[in-house]
């Protein structure tokens, strides 16, 4: 079955960087588009980020543009988001999502990102 782990969150302050991992198991990883959402708390569903299949295209939300990253290795199934320059409000938690013809229907069970001083 497919499933999605995500791994990296934690507890930077602000300035500081995180890198989150993503590891797909479950169907052919390379033929998909992935993308990273968050949720903070008390607000909904925000999409961060997405990745072509190969890498060969990304798209970034305007409020991370710049300062994230998202990349992929498929060589080694993983799935990445560089957070740089990490702000209070990029304290959520991120989800990676299997991106399909029908939008993002397999997703992770989150990471738990804390931008504090």
């Amino acid at each position: 079955q497919v499933q999605l782990v995500e791994s990296g969150g934690g507890l930077a302050q602000p300035g500081g960087s995180l890198r989150l991992s993503c590891a797909p198991s479950g169907f052919t990883f390379s033929t998909y588009a992935m993308t990273w959402a968050r949720q903070a708390p008390g607000k909904g569903l925000e999409w961060v980020s997405t990745i072509y299949n190969d890498g060969s295209d990304t798209y970034y939300a305007d409020s991370v543009k710049g300062r994230f990253t998202i990349s992929r290795d498929n060589t080694k199934n993983t799935l990445y988001l560089q957070m740089n320059s990490l702000k209070p409000e990029d304290t959520a938690l991120y989800y990676c999502a299997r991106y399909s013809s029908v939008g993002m229907d397999y997703w992770g069970q989150g990471t738990q990102v804390t931008v504090s001083s």
